[in-house]
């Protein structure tokens, strides 16, 4: 029960990061507009995500405008959506393989190798994709860093981190450790067969005695 357990945890921890992931591609606010330094506090602040751009005034109303070509977006904005879009894609069929695969679950149930084999699989895919959104968070993070740091970069125009990278950074490490919980629970091979003792003295030397 201890190892199915170590999956069952596995398991919820790749399913929370892969909400977490679902929820950090859609959102808007990968890098919001700065205030630091010598900036001018306005009443509108710039959110910019991988599908839209919103403004939001000080009101309270927020105006959004989606994208409207993809050829005319800039590269860190469609490798970051090809990355995580890939990380949400392979945690799906990471969960649906896990799922097969899990001690507390009845397919395989007279195959146990096959059954641990199928569960290590989820796991591995669980940690690839993971891997994925941390890649595609961390890129699209370091391009703001490096626009912020730059000098040439007007003062109006410079970003900072927004909430939707950190949600993204606390998926991806979800599936990360539950894909190597899923991973680490390689319990014992049984060997299916009895155990054999040797035959006792007494035994033997009663047989020789009727002889």
């Amino acid at each position: 029960m201890a190892n199915a357990g170590v999956q069952l945890l596995g398991f919820s921890l790749g399913f929370l990061g892969f909400i977490g992931s679902i929820a950090s591609t859609v959102m808007v606010e990968w890098k919001a507009s700065s205030y630091a330094g010598d900036n001018i506090i306005t009443a509108q602040a710039l959110y910019e995500g991988l599908w839209k751009s919103c403004a939001s005034q000080s009101t309270g109303q927020v105006q959004c405008k989606v994208y409207d070509s993809l050829l005319q977006l800039p590269g860190i904005v469609v490798g970051t959506r090809g990355l995580m879009l890939a990380a949400i894609l392979l945690c799906l069929i990471a969960i649906l393989v896990a799922v097969v695969g899990m001690k507390c679950t009845t397919c395989l149930t007279d195959q146990p190798e096959q059954k641990d084999k199928v569960a290590l699989t989820g796991g591995i895919i669980l940690i690839i994709a993971g891997l994925l959104a941390l890649v595609g968070t961390s890129w699209y993070a370091n391009r703001i860093a490096q626009d912020f740091y730059d000098p040439f970069t007007p003062t109006n125009s410079r970003y900072e981190f927004g909430s939707a990278l950190f949600v993204g950074w606390g998926a991806a490490f979800l599936i990360i450790i539950g894909g190597a919980f899923l991973c680490c629970n390689c319990g014992k091979k049984d060997s299916g067969k009895a155990l054999r003792y040797p035959r006792s003295n007494a035994a033997s030397n009663a047989g020789k005695d009727y002889v």
